[in-house]
């Protein structure tokens, strides 16, 4: 049990990573084909697309997984199957309901200025089918991760990304002599095309079931009752949901604030329009690139502290603690300054939008925080106790919706303000976060390994600061940010090592390469 839910937390993590490579090449080319102002218009659809997602379907395949595996180590596969079918008709019913939902209040949503720009109006029609599909795909995953099968929800991850970012760029090249608002239109059915392949994925697993059982797998306990199915499905999935459903919710008031707040200090609506596609489609990705390793780190920090508390060892508990957060500061904050130092020309060269460095810049210091709210998140998990992250990251959205709504209005920064607030939000979230794992284990931050890390990362900025326009003009841009963020790697490295704030044994911590260290 144990081997293959290592198994299957690596095949999931190798996705991940996988996904989130082709996503960020896609935004790369998606805004050399729309601009800022066209992935602007596309983000202002999205939001509410991910909302109707998450009241379709959110916490739902958690509980059928939780559901399907309570069944499965009973010998029980009839009550398996009946809670799959139960909850496919749920989710049927639901996906269609809310897919039509998201169609018939689009223009309804421009009305009432909720979505401030009305060219959004193709995108988010466009997103609609794929509400749908997208929410019977979340049946097919819990229950097959419930038989312990990850391979499929993998391999429909990297199929659905793959479509989607096929047609998202086809579609918007092929469309954009007919505006950009039709363009964005036929960006956004990149979703529902992408979850038709995932679709057919899962559903070539879910067929192949009974033909990879060794034995019939006999239960002699009566069949659960479809209300106490239903009942227990629904209890399970609402607290999964209601953190689910925040983050949408928090990106739906971000496109109704702050574009508002930038037409009231006097930006036009297209230009309002634009920089809120900086902030939102170039710069965030920038920042979720970056914290690439410290989700890794959070996927094997929960196991790692959940055996150790189940043994009620607590040294582990704070030494595998300890041990993680080192990695989340060599992982983040080399990263934070190195984005921060070489924002223009990296959106200049990525996205051929060099007016996204203000933004960008701003949101470097959000990568340290993210990879510190990731990792505290997985060790809260760790520790049993799932529900702190969630009340901690409610708490920090409404500080975001009220920095959001002041810092946006204030001339002299604009754009940044929301910038800002955006890392003021995922910083205070890890905040609370840390406090409550020292609560449960005793570990805080180690100050001084801290101090070592901005001491190493602020020289390492210093010369890159200085040796970027050495190389300017003689060299490609990209090469010459490559070089730069080499040697600033070097410097970094070798600065920690003479403060012996590295060390072989955080070598041996690292994913994938750490047995090299060994």
């Amino acid at each position: 049990m144990v081997n293959r839910f290592l198994q299957g937390t690596l095949i999931l993590t190798i996705a991940g990573f996988v996904v989130k490579a082709i996503g960020s090449l896609n935004w790369i080319f998606l805004s050399r084909v729309l601009s800022g102002e066209g992935i602007g218009i596309y983000q202002m659809a999205f939001p509410a697309y991910l909302l109707a997602l998450q009241l379709s379907s959110a916490g739902i395949p958690i509980a059928i997984s939780i559901m399907t595996a309570e069944k499965l180590a009973k010998y029980d596969v009839l009550g398996a199957q009946k809670v799959f079918s139960i909850s496919f008709k749920m989710l049927f019913v639901l996906g269609l309901l809310f897919s039509i939902a998201v169609y018939g209040s689009a223009q309804w949503l421009i009305d009432i200025n909720f979505i401030t720009d009305p060219r959004a109006y193709y995108s988010l029609i466009a997103l609609s089918p794929a509400v749908f599909f997208v929410t019977l795909i979340s049946c097919y995953r819990g229950y097959l991760q419930g038989w312990q099968m990850m391979t499929p929800t993998a391999i429909s991850q990297i199929v659905e990304q793959l479509l989607r970012v096929v047609v998202m760029l086809g579609a918007a090249y092929i469309l954009l002599p007919y505006g950009l608002d039709v363009a964005a239109g036929g960006a956004s059915l990149g979703a529902g095309i992408g979850a038709v392949g995932a679709l057919v994925v899962l559903m070539y697993y879910y067929y192949r079931l009974p033909k990879q059982l060794d034995e019939p797998m006999i239960t002699t306990e009566p069949p659960e009752s479809s209300k106490s199915i239903i009942r227990r499905l629904i209890n399970l999935s609402i607290p999964i949901a209601l953190a689910s459903m925040m983050l949408p919710i928090v990106a739906m008031l971000d496109v109704a604030i702050i574009p508002r707040r930038l037409i009231d200090i006097g930006y036009p609506l297209h230009e309002a329009t634009e920089l809120y596609g900086y902030l939102s489609g170039m710069a965030v990705p920038l920042i979720n690139l970056a914290t690439i390793i410290t989700a890794a780190i959070a996927t094997s920090i929960v196991p790692a502290v959940s055996n150790a508390v189940s043994i009620k060892d607590i040294k582990q508990v704070y030494y595998r603690t300890a041990g993680s957060m080192r990695l989340t500061f060599v992982a983040t904050i080399p990263f934070t300054v190195m984005l921060y130092v070489l924002a223009e020309p990296v959106v200049s060269t990525i996205y051929n939008a060099p007016r996204a460095a203000e933004a960008t810049q701003i949101l470097a210091w959000a990568i340290f925080f993210l990879g510190l709210h990731q990792v505290t998140t997985g060790i809260l998990q760790g520790l049993g106790k799932p529900r702190i992250p969630v009340i901690n990251m409610g708490i920090a959205a409404i500080v975001k919706v009220i920095l959001n709504w002041e810092l946006t209005a204030i001339p002299a920064l604009g754009i940044g303000g929301a910038a800002y607030a955006t890392v003021a939000d995922i910083g205070f979230a890890a905040l609370l976060n840390l406090i409550w794992i020292h609560r449960h284990t005793g570990y805080f931050i180690d100050l001084i390994l801290l101090g070592k890390n901005i001491i190493s990362a602020s020289i390492m900025g210093v010369a890159m600061y200085y040796f970027y326009p050495l190389l300017q003009g003689n060299i490609p841009t990209f090469f010459n940010i490559m070089i730069t963020a080499i040697i600033g790697a070097l410097i970094y490295v070798a600065i920690m090592i003479v403060l012996k704030g590295l060390n072989k044994n955080d070598g041996a911590r690292l994913p994938v390469v750490g047995r090299f260290f060994r």
